[in-house]
């Protein structure tokens, strides 16, 4: 079967597992793992911030941000097809007592003017306290688009002025940068906190990097340790997430030309909805509504190939390094079948 599903189902490379097992070790509650102590530096320079913590998943790394940002009560303003409030198990109000306020937006990115009027006066105190905003980058269930940077600072400027803290879910970040050519660091700038993943298309095992400032990371760490992601002799996962860094963030470009080849392939049939103007990194996503999803799924299936069903008529496709170009053109050749 090639995978097509997520580009969370990569395996570790021959290379990786080799720097895996090599891994000098320590107690990482100590701060005494030296390969941990090693990623959380690399991350930090490379996001430009100042301190940086390893947690195991990126649901994690994102509500920990947001309960560092805030107490029981208060609400985040968030697209209204954000991770945080589709795919992460409620945790919002399960972990920090926390409401949100979802607004819409074109090709998942907020507009600047929606968000000024969505945050609650200061003076209204029976209404919850707007304290965080939050983006994704690049924006899942949108495609794959990525946010603009002219965008981003319009919402800091508001954060500014509104004392809020602005939050960015950068699971893809490294997708955003690769093909905008705008580096980690200067996504992050006007950034207080961000949450990037280390086990999708750059191909660890597990894991995700939040970074922030020296405060922010220290009571990141109590409470990652309060929620039981404390580890102990974690160098050898560490590892692979250092190699990630270090080695595959180039390779994301080939990652997005196999995209493009799946979306036109898609187009040439004439039988799905499709936007191209939304296949911006990874992700395809496509509508088709002559059969149920799970037809469709079955479909694919039936010629080797895996794919998501987004909802009853809409699904996702996403490249990663461990399928192939060759895999791709296999791909596309069955999408004219399938359709045909």
């Amino acid at each position: 079967m090639i995978d097509l599903r997520s580009d969370t189902v990569t395996k570790p490379s021959a290379e990786m597992r080799k720097v895996m097992a090599q891994a000098e070790v320590g107690d990482d509650i100590y701060k005494e793992d030296p390969t941990v102590n090693k990623l959380e530096e690399y991350s930090a320079e490379l996001l430009g911030k100042e301190a940086a913590l390893f947690v195991p998943s990126g649901t994690m790394g994102n509500q920990i941000c947001l309960n560092v940002h805030t107490s029981p009560g208060d609400e985040v303003i968030i697209h209204k097809d954000a991770h945080i409030f589709h795919f992460e198990s409620g945790s919002p109000a399960a972990l920090s007592g926390l409401t949100l306020s979802q607004l819409p937006g074109e090709k998942g990115i907020l507009d600047p003017a929606d968000v000024e009027k969505a945050v609650r006066p200061e003076a209204a105190y029976y209404m919850a306290r707007t304290r965080v905003i939050e983006i994704e980058n690049t924006h899942n269930v949108a495609g794959g688009v990525i946010q603009p940077m002219d965008n981003i600072f319009a919402l800091r400027k508001i954060a500014d002025k509104y004392g809020l803290a602005f939050h960015m879910d950068g699971a893809r970040l490294w997708n955003a940068s690769v093909a905008s050519g705008i580096s980690p660091a200067d996504y992050c700038a006007p950034l207080d906190s961000v949450s990037c993943c280390l086990s999708k298309g750059l191909g660890a095992p597990i894991g995700s990097v939040i970074a922030g400032s020296k405060d922010f990371i220290k009571e990141a760490f109590r409470i990652r340790k309060a929620w039981g992601g404390g580890m102990r002799q974690v160098g050898g996962i560490a590892a692979a997430g250092l190699y990630a860094l270090q080695n595959n963030i180039p390779k994301l470009a080939g990652d997005h030309r196999k995209a493009i080849m799946i979306a036109e392939s898609l187009m040439d049939t004439g039988a799905v909805d499709i936007n191209p103007e939304l296949v911006q990194t990874n992700i395809v996503m496509f509508s088709y509504k002559e059969k149920s999803a799970d037809e469709v799924i079955r479909m694919f299936a039936d010629e080797g190939i895996r794919l998501s069903a987004i909802s009853a008529d809409n699904f996702r496709i996403v490249t990663h390094m461990d399928v192939s170009f060759e895999d791709i053109q296999i791909v596309t050749e069955k999408i004219g079948k399938i359709f045909g």
